[in-house]
């Protein structure tokens, strides 16, 4: 069903039971699949693609050219996967030359009003970003990751499995997965015990990372202090999962506790 108000491009591909409400454009390149909805005043331009049951409400922007001056106009593309609910004033732009010229969305996510997805981000599955939240270019989102309100993301950041963002915080450093980090410049407050535990992981692990993560902040030198666990916990794959975030990039920096 497409109002008659709305500016539907003839080449564009649009899935069964698609609903557009009043006022939308939707230009050639894009494809939305079955059970997509947008309420109305929402925009879609580029080549963009949008999974089946995803709801996008109004004055939502997807596809616009990205916010970089390195832009020039080369192929790109957004790719939004399934059920996500994209609200009011959320922005997505798509990829640049620079990092693979795409901008990829997982399933099952949750934008709230006024976020902001900048070229090149890869944001996995079920993930929440709440209101008034930027995500700078080419920023990596792993599953289940939840930032909190008016925090701000900086280009090239990494934020692993199930890690917590607090609101108002300022992510400059590659946050490790099941992390908690807060604060005006990022810092790292404990292990997300709740969430864990929300996802029924075995205690037994839960306190086994909980142990392997203050070995590993134990000093400034994460390496070094990764080498001196090796193999204590290597059934633990929860812990591994924690060191192979931080041994992927070791340009990056990693979020830290405070110092005492």
């Amino acid at each position: 069903m497409i109002h008659n108000s709305s500016v539907v491009d003839k080449k564009a591909k649009i899935g069964n039971n698609v609903k557009v409400g009043p006022f939308c454009y939707i230009g050639p390149n894009v494809e939305l699949q079955e059970d997509v909805e947008l309420i109305s005043n929402v925009h879609i331009e580029g080549n963009t693609k949008i999974g089946k049951g995803t709801k996008i409400f109004p004055f939502a922007s997807i596809g616009t050219i990205p916010q970089d001056l390195k832009y020039k106009g080369e192929s790109n593309s957004v790719l939004i996967g399934e059920n996500n609910m994209i609200r009011e004033y959320v922005t997505i732009n798509p990829g640049t030359e620079g990092g693979g010229g795409k901008t990829i969305i997982g399933n099952n996510c949750l934008f709230m009003i006024s976020s902001h997805i900048a070229h090149d981000c890869k944001v996995g599955n079920n993930v929440v970003i709440a209101n008034n939240v930027p995500l700078g270019g080419h920023v990596t989102l792993e599953d289940s990751v939840v930032i909190g309100g008016n925090s701000a993301v900086q280009q090239f950041t990494r934020i692993g499995r199930l890690a917590m963002i607090g609101g108002m915080t300022g992510v400059l450093k590659d946050v490790i997965p099941f992390g908690l980090s807060f604060g005006n410049r990022n810092y790292l407050q404990g292990i997300n015990l709740i969430g864990l535990r929300r996802k029924k992981y075995d205690n037994k692990k839960i306190m086994e990372l909980d142990q392997a993560y203050k070995k590993i902040f134990s000093s400034n030198n994460l390496h070094e202090n990764l080498s001196r666990i090796n193999g204590e916990f290597k059934e633990n794959e929860l812990v591994q999962e924690v060191t192979k975030f931080i041994e992927k990039d070791k340009k990056r920096p990693i979020c830290s506790p405070l110092s005492e």
